[in-house]
């Protein structure tokens, strides 16, 4: 894409999707953003909303007519707009699934139709209950019953996932996927179940740091910054086309060493706080002990690397958590659906469109 480049962003007022809008204004591209705001937050996009070059539209990625309208007008595709997070997924599994393929498959089909560019989120709960490691993109998925909640998630990724594949072998969509691992930094909410966010905003209150189960858990972590550079360089490759990616840090760490390092780093004087996987999310839950991603085929075609260290993170997050305190910004919580229906905001150009 050339600097004149007009982007589409579905769910870009999210956590991703709005350091991305910025990245991309920064670079010299229009940019519009769909989003109902669910889980987005209007003022992640405050940076943008002064620019000229960038619109925004609220509204819903389920609405196919008015999807196919910004995809027409654009000249690429950044498809983000999800329900996302282990809370939402496990309360809301229904509408979850229902938004997680049935907009994911308005988007690609009127992506195909205009002939567009596209680039599909999704993310390291494809590989499921696969705790061997690092997973390329060819790992086994292992997953557990279709009557547990948290494996819809996985199962409506995995569907977007074929649709992508299958729409570019037999008519031609230019496609990538990119397989999200455990991405952190300024503007992500610990409202729907994200561990570093949550996790920060304990220690800087001096509340309780709650691990669930034992804590030997073991994840990795990447800066969002280093995310968005993934996500630009396979935009400009054309031999990203066509493939999957996965996008992630490889240093492990156990969530019961995150919490003591967030604690240090916070100089809190926090406590840990057990709690059993069925008390924080209901009985059946079930979860991995071990997620590392292999990032190599992104790094070869790319030549990509990440920049920031866990300790950029976790300072990162220590910041935003006593901006929020210090602000007096509630932490937001899933509306009822009614809440959410399509809304008119801005100047009358630019009502009810949009995505996550």
């Amino acid at each position: 894409m050339d600097r004149s480049s007009k982007y589409l962003v579905t769910g870009g007022a999210g956590f991703i999707g709005s350091h991305l809008v910025d990245a991309l204004l920064a670079n010299g591209h229009n940019v519009v953003v769909l989003d109902d705001l669910t889980t987005g937050r209007q003022e992640n996009l405050a940076k943008a909303q002064n620019n000229p070059r960038f619109r925004f539209f609220r509204g819903s990625v389920l609405d196919a007519s008015l999807v196919d309208e910004l995809v027409e007008e654009s000249d690429a595709v950044i498809h983000l707009a999800a329900a996302v997070g282990v809370k939402l997924i496990v309360e809301h599994p229904l509408e979850s699934f229902v938004t997680n393929t049935k907009g994911t498959e308005n988007v690609i089909e009127s992506t195909q139709r205009h002939g567009r560019r596209i680039l599909i989120a999704s993310t390291s709960e494809i590989y499921g209950k696969n705790s061997s490691g690092p997973l390329n993109e060819t790992s086994d998925r292992i997953l557990g019953s279709p009557s547990v909640a948290r494996w819809s998630y996985s199962t409506a990724k995995a569907v977007d996932e074929i649709m992508a594949v299958l729409y570019h072998r037999e008519r031609g969509l230019r496609s990538t996927v990119v397989r999200f691992f455990n991405t952190v930094g300024p503007r992500q909410s610990p409202a729907y179940g994200m561990v570093i966010p949550r996790f920060a905003r304990q220690a800087v209150r001096g509340e309780p740091l709650t691990i669930h189960a034992d804590g030997r858990q073991r994840r990795c972590f990447l800066h969002v910054h280093d995310a968005v550079a993934a996500l630009l360089l396979l935009l400009e490759h054309p031999g990203a086309e066509g493939e999957t990616f996965n996008i992630g840090a490889d240093d492990e760490i156990s969530i019961r060493e995150l919490a003591d390092r967030i604690i240090a780093q916070a100089g809190s004087v926090s406590r840990l706080e057990h709690l059993s996987y069925a008390d924080a999310y209901g009985p059946g839950f079930e979860d991995m002990e071990r997620r590392v991603p292999d990032t190599g085929k992104l790094r070869a075609l790319t030549g990509w690397q990440p920049l920031r260290t866990l300790a950029d993170v976790l300072a990162d997050a220590v910041a935003d958590a006593r901006a929020d305190w210090r602000g007096g910004r509630p932490l937001r919580v899933p509306s009822t659906p009614e809440q959410r229906l399509p809304l008119t905001c801005g100047p009358v150009a630019e009502t009810a469109l949009a995505g996550r």
